[in-house]
């Protein structure tokens, strides 16, 4: 989609792309909070895509898990325990939105990696960090991607935007465990939360509206 088109007909997704970038380029410069305010605003903005362009009930959902992303972005530059919760408070309503769009017959191979996300992400979490508490958070991350794979939005969107969240979050949990070196985090972290959380929301609102136009054209005429 051209820049002008993207700008008139999903100016949220503009406003998402360009505070992503702002932030990635100006965080670290200053403490103020307006640069907290700033990390805060493309999932933020994402949220506010979701409850404009999203439909029913899964819309609502998907704009409580953006709104809570946004909100736990904040507050992790304000107290970890409080900005881990918020995530992990919007990854269970993301794996109640995944469970009610289960996919149908889903393949061997798509279940494998489902059931490899849930066990590995809390075991790889707890030996990044070597913290049970850390460990608990990585079973809701990784049952969030486990059910985001084997649900029936598009795997290549939505699929794929949940397991960047999830390695973003281990780049998180090897660099406070002192795993993984702080530049590769500093240059690998935001961009992959950042893209993750672009691809889910895109994902799951086009196919929402995709299958609301396909009910109509089934709806014959009064």
């Amino acid at each position: 989609m051209p820049k002008r088109a993207l700008i008139d007909r999903r100016p949220w997704l503009f406003a998402a792309i360009v505070a992503a970038i702002a932030y990635f380029v100006l965080r670290g410069t200053t403490d103020d909070y307006w640069i907290i305010a700033l990390k805060g605003a493309p999932v933020a903005a994402l949220a506010i895509y979701a409850a404009e362009r999203g439909l029913g009930v899964d819309g609502q959902l998907l704009t409580l898990v953006l709104g809570l992303g946004a909100l736990g972005d904040m507050l992790l530059e304000i107290d970890l325990l409080y900005g881990g919760a918020a995530f992990f408070a919007g990854h269970l309503a993301a794996i109640v939105l995944y469970l009610r769009n289960r996919r149908a017959n889903p393949a061997g191979s798509q279940v494998a990696l489902a059931v490899a996300l849930f066990v590995f992400t809390p075991a790889l979490a707890w030996l990044l960090s070597g913290s049970l508490q850390v460990a608990f958070y990585g079973l809701a991350l990784g049952a969030m991607a486990a059910t985001a794979w084997l649900s029936s939005f598009p795997r290549y969107r939505v699929g794929i935007g949940a397991i960047l969240f999830v390695v973003s979050d281990l780049l998180i949990f090897g660099r406070g465990g002192g795993m993984v070196p702080g530049t590769v985090a500093a240059w690998l972290i935001w961009p992959l939360y950042a893209a993750g959380q672009f691809l889910i929301a895109t994902g799951v609102v086009q196919s929402l509206r995709r299958r609301d136009k396909a009910r109509r054209r089934e709806i014959p005429p009064a």
